[in-house]
């Protein structure tokens, strides 16, 4: 898997061994990219990252900031790797090891926002988080912020966020919400 476009086109993004981590393919990041358009100097929540692919991404296209969550071990090294391997310092990047609930509370609690959130749950849970999820993101969005769930097209995370676009890849459907 690599960066599909922007400063970091070409780079390849290191995955954890096994099919526990499922990052979102070149084919689907390179259309979704191209549906969101310009990034420059956005802020980006990347939950459920991975191994980052998504925010990497966002990233490479101009965004300013990523911060990454992730619980997962194996997919926290790997996305650490690429974060070090990329050459990105706390000023672009932020890892955070841990839940993702813990990390929406605490960041709502400092007054984060974000321009754009990526959503990419393991699809199994997908259904059970949307509540959660509709909640807590709400204080977290920048006005015109944009947030994109990625899920199994028959298990989708449907949020209750205002859809503007949805895209299916064969078994994977993307949505992109404005609040």
């Amino acid at each position: 898997m690599r960066i599909v476009a922007g400063r970091f086109r070409g780079r390849r993004v290191a995955a954890p061994p096994g099919l526990d981590t499922r990052p979102t393919s070149d084919r689907v990041r390179e259309s979704l990219f191209s549906i969101l358009g310009p990034l420059e100097d956005a802020l980006v929540l990347d939950l459920f990252a991975g191994t980052g692919a998504l925010g990497l991404e966002a990233l490479s296209r101009g965004a300013a900031h990523a911060t990454f969550v992730e619980r997962d071990r194996k997919a926290l090294d790997a996305l650490e790797r690429n974060v070090r391997d990329f050459g990105l310092g706390p000023d672009a990047a932020t890892v955070v090891r841990g839940d993702y609930r813990r990390h929406l509370r605490d960041a709502a609690a400092r007054g984060e926002a974000y321009d754009l959130v990526v959503l990419d749950p393991p699809y199994s849970d997908a259904p059970r988080l949307a509540p959660v999820l509709d909640a807590a993101l709400r204080p977290l969005l920048r006005p015109g912020a944009r947030v994109v769930t990625e899920s199994a097209r028959r298990q989708p995370l449907a949020l209750d966020l205002g859809e503007v676009d949805e895209r299916r890849y064969g078994d994977t459907l993307i949505r992109i919400h404005t609040p």
